[in-house]
């Protein structure tokens, strides 16, 4: 049972039980996450438990959407009694006392929390190079990278160490690793899905999103975990619905395709020629192939390292080794001791990002910078708002390449940065993007579409992706290529 679909229908027909289920994923973790350092902590006498409870609630299975199903949960991501290291030292030995309200929906479902994966650190990176607690191989080819920075929970479900995983995207850092790991992975609309419980980044840019091995995962668990949240102001009250029920509600033969060629520089041959057959193959079903324009795109890069670096170096003044975290020893000065336990806490991309954001914060700068940036946000929320006027989604690659050698771009920040090309200005927009498999290139690493949706359709977009996944046919697994 490769599916969170596959196993719940396992669970109606009693083929299994939770307990099975989970001691099977536990097994493997132990045997397998060595070899991949996909998870940072896994408590099993907890997996087990909460697994022997809902084996007495199978009656109840109608009203649990997610029974029984082990979910993998990024670690900037709180679970009350588990650690929350945001992959960096500054945090290690930190539990939380509380659970984030995604969690909270997804265990109210009947999803079991496996454990917590691996993560660049504070969630910033595009390799997962950056964590603390050492680089996350990707199960297709264990010299290579899994995408960034949710490429501990990427990884996971591509290994078949979980069905389904949670993970955060500032930037691309859940549909990169999942175009990297040959996953689904989804972005909701800014505002979807609650943040409280999230360890900030960037607050106007971060959101939860799942991963999973096909569009119906990734819808059920979206349905489960979004709406409104009165702990988070910024919240939507608008409508989820079932994504689930509406899979099947647009048909490609009813849909326009927006593609911005002027957006598509820079891409691996390889790249372009699966994206162009997946355009092909949707057109070839009736699809309408339109071409739009996001003039502001290309400023994308350069807007969001002004924007994200800015809230990031705000968020991340309270790691001082006074309220809690890594705190310095034999200090003998308030300045000392903010210093040296911030030095020796953080790692050296978040350090980075930090001094930059601080920069374009200063006051004499921070027109230059920050109300530069804010301004063409605004450009580029209306490019695409024009864009739509002409289709339903806009398909674009996920990653201008696929997943590169651990260490090739980590003195290159960069090449690096370039990795998001394609998924930062959907973040600046505050739309929802969802990355589904669509190829192989010449190494036989997976190659991921992306399609962006209107503000808060992801319906429509989950409908979709599901129609071409269902074209597209079946989609090997790391390890079976």
């Amino acid at each position: 049972m490769n599916t969170i679909q596959e196993l719940l229908e396992g669970y109606k027909k009693k083929a299994t039980q939770p307990s099975t289920v989970a001691g099977d994923f536990l097994d493997r973790i132990e045997s397998t996450n060595p070899k991949f350092n996909a998870y940072l902590e896994v408590l099993k006498e907890k997996v087990i438990a909460r697994a022997k409870e809902l084996d007495g609630c199978a009656g109840q299975m109608e009203n649990l959407p997610l029974y029984g199903i082990p979910i993998a949960i990024k670690d900037n991501i709180l679970v009350k009694g588990w650690s929350a290291t945001a992959g960096s030292k500054i945090l290690e030995g930190y539990r939380s006392p509380y659970t984030a309200t995604t969690v909270e929906r997804l265990e109210a479902a009947g999803a079991i929390v496996i454990g917590k994966t691996n993560c660049d650190e504070f969630a910033m990176g595009s390799s997962n190079e950056s964590s603390a607690y050492g680089v996350v191989k990707n199960p297709w080819d264990e010299t290579r990278v899994p995408g960034g920075s949710s490429g501990g929970s990427a990884a996971a479900v591509a290994a078949n160490l979980c069905l389904g995983a949670l993970g955060t995207d500032t930037g691309g850092s859940i549909r990169q690793p999942a175009s990297l790991c040959g996953i689904v992975g989804m972005k909701p609309s800014y505002g979807r899905v609650s943040r409280f419980g999230v360890v900030a980044y960037a607050s106007s840019l971060d959101q939860v999103g799942p991963f999973g091995n096909c569009v119906w995962d990734n819808a059920r668990l979206l349905e489960v975990m979004a709406g409104f949240d009165p702990r988070d102001a910024t919240t939507s009250q608008s409508t989820v619905g079932s994504y689930t029920g509406r899979l099947n509600s647009k048909t490609l033969n009813a849909t326009t395709i927006g593609v911005a060629r002027d957006w598509l520089e820079g891409v691996d041959p390889e790249v372009l020629k699966s994206f162009e057959a997946a355009l092909a193959t949707m057109k070839a079903a009736g699809a309408k192939i339109v071409d739009v324009a996001i003039p502001h795109a290309r400023y994308g890069l350069s807007t969001y390292y002004i924007l994200a670096p800015s809230e990031a170096s705000s968020n991340l003044a309270r790691y001082d080794g006074v309220h809690y975290g890594h705190r310095a020893k034999g200090v003998d000065s308030v300045e000392s001791l903010y210093s040296r336990s911030r030095g020796e806490g953080f790692g050296k991309e978040v350090k980075l990002r930090i001094m930059l954001g601080t920069y374009a914060l200063s006051a004499g700068y921070f027109d230059a910078f920050y109300t530069r940036a804010n301004q063409v946000r605004a450009l580029l929320k209306k490019d695409f708002e024009d864009g739509f006027q002409k289709c339903d989604t806009i398909a674009v690659p996920t990653s201008p390449c696929t997943a590169f050698r651990i260490g090739e771009k980590v003195d290159d920040p960069i090449t690096m940065y370039l990795s998001d090309v394609f998924t930062l200005p959907v973040n600046l927009a505050g739309l929802p993007g969802i990355s589904i498999p669509c190829g192989l290139d010449d190494k036989k690493l997976p190659i991921g579409l992306q399609l962006i949706g209107r503000s808060y359709d992801e319906a429509s977009l989950f409908s979709i992706a599901h129609q071409f996944e269902k074209l597209r046919g079946h989609f090997p697994r790391a390890g079976a290529k």
